[in-house]
């Protein structure tokens, strides 16, 4: 049983098996977000900037393709911050004791 919670990152050298498997849980997250975001990427800009496809893409599509992606990165960008701002603030607010109850 040690090898197995070992190789889980629950052994000895893991003080918070709670932890571990939080952080586990959080890295598998951020690498679904990244997926998702790749793939909505390819699939908006795609069809965006290249009406009919080829064997090789144009110099106007590689640019708006470029572009597009540059925009929509920062969008998401801008929308996960206020995204964890917002989670930080009601994280604050919570463990201020300012609810109701």
């Amino acid at each position: 049983m040690d090898n197995i919670s070992n190789g889980l990152g629950f052994g000895a050298s893991s003080s918070d098996p709670k932890a571990a498997v939080m952080n586990q849980v959080r890295q598998e997250a951020a690498m679904t977000n990244a997926r998702q975001l790749i793939e909505k990427v390819n699939e908006h800009c795609f069809e965006k900037c290249v009406p009919k496809p080829g064997s090789s893409l144009s110099s106007g599509e590689t640019t708006c393709f470029t572009q597009c992606m540059e925009k929509y990165m920062a969008a998401w960008n801008t929308v996960s911050r206020q995204y964890i701002n917002r989670i930080q603030q009601e994280q604050g607010r919570s463990a201020g004791g300012g609810g109701i109850f």
